[in-house]
Order: C-alpha cells, then structure tokens, then sequence
C-alpha cells in the first residue's frame, strides 16, 4: 500500500522542515508538497489533492482559515488540520466551522503529532483533550442559552432549502446522505452546513440540528 500523501503549510521554513522531516521518516506517510502561506497551499491543493493537509492557522497573503474555507469551496473532500501555537477558543471554533478535520498544536510532542495525523487519515477528528474539553463546554454553554440569544431571528433568515437541509441534519444525516436525498452536489450541501451554522451561531451540526428541533423549526424524520 502507497504511504499516504501530505501537504503541508507553514510560513517558518526551519518548522515545516522538521516536520517534513518526522513525516518522511514514517513508512506510511510521506509530503508530497510545502507551501509557505494559504495562497500556495490552494494552487497545491488543487495539483496534487493530497490524503490530509497539514494548514499553519497564522500565514502572510493568505492565512490558514481562509485556506482552509477556500480549499473545501473547491474540493469539498478536502482533510485539513490545522496548526497553531495558539490555544484560543475563538479559533478552535473558527477553524471547526471553516471545515478543519482537527486542530493541533505546535508544541504537541511528535508521537501524539503522528498519532493525530494517522487518526484524521482514518477519518476521525483529532482534538487534544483540553481542546476537546473547551468544545464541550462551550457547546453546553451555547445550547442553555434562550433561543433569542444564541438564533436571533431564526428561522427567518434561513432560506427553505436550508431548512430542508436542516431538517436532515436533526435527522443525523451525513453530507453525502444529503446531497443524495435532495439531488445536490455534496460541495453545494457543505456550503449550507456552513451558511446554517453561521446563521445560528451554532457551534456544530449537533447544536444547529437541537436548536431547531426544540423550536419546532423542523420536525425530526422518522425512522
């Protein structure tokens, strides 16, 4: 079996170096391209549509982030991880509603780095635990807060296929289950995912998907 193929995006040459060199060293892995900000990553993105892109969050033209929704715009199967020095929640969240399939940080020792990478290759979405701990919280957080506060004006600001989607979606639906259902592309179905979180100020799909069912803005589907 082929190693799988990386690319990697970091502005400070001497890191990604190392990290080329830690991914090389593995028989299963291997960089495939390096880009030095987000604009680069895309055009590479867009060659080489590597197995897992490893994205610096801080980047000159083009930052992380940016990359990250640019790339998933265009090729919605994209696996993204982003890397950071920074454990700020605003941009773990940020980069979780950009699309990131993980989030890791710079300072993360290179057995649990290679462990993250192999778990986002398998398709998971590696969180370190105090990370993961912040998400949960601030999805509890989120999920007690009155409607008006945490949806003002919802429904009325999605749009009705958004609400269909939204309907699948409290249904536990995958993107691709929903792109089948309502004839659409799944780049198109990722796209309202997005549009209906940001319109919600939902942290993630589960939180859109309970806020509307306790609103009675959808009904769940029967089995």
């Amino acid at each position: 079996m082929p190693p799988f193929r990386i690319l990697l995006a970091d502005d400070h040459d001497l890191f990604r170096a190392g990290l080329a060199s830690l991914i090389n060293a593995q028989p299963d892995l291997q960089v495939v391209g390096q880009a030095i900000d987000g604009l680069e990553a895309l055009a590479l993105a867009r060659e080489l549509h590597p197995d897992l892109i490893v994205m610096d969050i801080q980047m000159p033209v083009c930052d992380g982030l940016e990359a990250t929704r640019l790339i998933l715009d265009e090729w919605s199967e994209a696996r993204i991880l982003i890397l950071t020095v920074h454990d700020e929640d605003e941009k773990l969240f940020e980069a979780i509603k950009a699309g990131a399939s993980g989030y890791i940080l710079k300072n993360t020792n290179s057995v649990d780095f290679l462990n993250y990478l192999r778990e986002a290759l398998s398709g998971g979405a590696p969180l370190p635990p105090k990370l993961a701990g912040r998400l949960i919280q601030e999805f509890a957080r989120l999920a007690s807060r009155p409607s008006t506060v945490a949806a003002p004006n919802a429904p009325h600001e999605i749009t009705p296929r958004e609400l269909e989607v939204l309907e699948y979606l409290a249904a536990g639906s995958t993107d691709k289950e929903i792109a089948v259902q309502l004839s659409l592309s799944l780049h198109t179905v990722k796209t309202h995912v997005r549009n209906i979180l940001s319109k919600l100020y939902a942290v993630n799909r589960r939180h859109a998907a309970e806020l509307a069912l306790r609103e009675g803005w959808v009904k769940k589907k029967k089995e």
